[in-house]
């Protein structure tokens, strides 16, 4: 079960100053730290960042979802309203070698935080800022969610059934895909640093962020005039690769839309001469009876349970994956082999799962050290570490300022 300890991870040495709050900031400040930075997140003293009042579920009042993306972190309590407050932020990005942001652009210059200025002390340090619309342009100013630049991004328009308005991942896949476009940067940035000695600023909109992932959406308008449009669970002339029910009421999604992996399901199927069917023996054909083929595969999967369609499909080498749910990740031998959900101890509710690091590396791999902490749980011990203890903590404590 993993407790507080010292970093540890690829990243372990690097420091890191979070200024962000809700996801998209916040988020990319827990993928640096999960590989071992030393993040310090700054929050407001009185409310702390917004996320750890968020969730669907707030056992004790704490926020599980906070317990994630604070994971790894040190929290201290600093009012960037106030001037001393400032002051002592600047302090600690003077020593830092990222610092992450996701105001509205301006919010930091307003502060006497901009680039120009945090460099002129820190000449290597890398600034990430992340925001709706990125730091120029018409609608740099604008307030931007992630909603929005999912919507923007072009992600929206294309997610959910064509008979319904336009729907949403069940995620906040925008702001976790700006954020990981961020890291991404981070580390690019960190790498150039080595032989330039200098930093720079990465500039990650939300809204490019969604259209970065987009696939050929750009130059199939432009060269062709072809509109992507909502789909559902199938991609058009791609058959059969779909979701299909079961005898006790699961899901199994199967893709078998190559000819030889077709051929191979016609026979886990009982009928092997349906590979060889004009209507379904090639890749074009099958596309143009996606509808009826699909009839025919749940046909067939709606007679048997997942239990025993599943190793039916491997044994004939189908990749197939049934439709998880939490509850079927927890007893799934894949996750447990792999340690994909991990154990951490929480200060108030004590063991709490949640998913582990991710990407693995095999020498130096990142932990899980500590769930997102009380707010102001490390203002002391960072703080003492810039000078400021004693009398002088407890004074700026009693007015607001840490």
């Amino acid at each position: 079960m993993a407790t507080e300890t010292q970093p540890g991870g690829p990243l372990a040495g690097l420091r890191v100053v979070e200024m962000g709050q809700l996801l998209a900031g916040p988020f990319c400040g827990q993928l640096l730290g999960d590989l071992g930075a030393d993040v310090v997140k700054i929050e407001d003293p009185e409310r702390g960042d917004p996320m750890r009042q968020w969730g669907r579920q707030l056992p004790q009042g704490v926020s599980l979802w906070f317990s994630v993306v604070g994971r790894n972190k040190r929290s201290v309590t600093l009012n960037l309203r106030e001037k001393e407050g400032q002051d002592l932020a600047r302090k600690l990005i003077s020593e830092a070698d990222v610092v992450i942001e996701n105001f509205r652009p301006g919010t930091m210059e307003r502060w006497g935080m901009g680039f120009e200025d945090l460099r002129r002390e820190n000449p290597g340090l890398i600034m990430v800022r992340v925001s709706g619309f990125g730091q120029d342009g018409p609608y740099s100013q604008r307030a931007g969610y992630g909603a929005i630049g999912e919507a923007m991004g072009g992600l929206r328009y294309v997610v959910g059934d064509p008979s319904t308005p336009p729907s949403r991942v069940g995620i906040s896949i925008g702001d976790t895909l700006a954020a990981m476009f961020a890291t991404i940067g981070a580390l690019a940035a960190l790498q150039e640093r080595n032989s330039s000695g200098q930093g720079q600023i990465v500039d990650s909109a939300i809204y490019e962020a969604v259209l970065g992932v987009m696939e050929s959406l750009v130059p199939e308008w432009q060269v062709t005039g072809y509109q992507r449009e909502r789909t559902g669970a199938v991609l058009p002339n791609v058959a059969p690769s779909n979701v299909y029910p079961t005898r006790d009421g699961q899901w199994l999604l199967i893709a078998a839309n190559q000819d030889t992996v077709f051929s191979r399901l016609a026979k886990a199927m009982g009928v092997p001469d349906l590979a060889d069917d004009p209507r379904y023996a090639t890749h074009g054909a099958r596309g143009e009876r996606q509808s009826e083929l699909d009839d025919l595969i749940a046909g067939f999967t709606s007679g048997l349970d997942a239990a025993d369609l599943e190793p039916l499909l491997e044994e004939h080498g189908v990749p197939s994956g049934r439709i998880f749910r939490p509850v079927d990740m927890f007893s799934d031998p894949q996750f447990s082999a792999r340690g994909s959900i991990t154990n951490v101890e929480h200060p108030s509710l004590g063991p709490v799962s949640m998913q582990n690091v991710f990407p693995r590396l095999s020498r130096t791999r990142g932990t899980v050290r500590w769930p997102g902490p009380e707010l102001g749980a490390h203002t002391e011990e960072v703080l003492a570490g810039i000078g400021i203890s004693g009398d002088r903590l407890q004074d700026l404590r009693a007015r607001g300022v840490a």
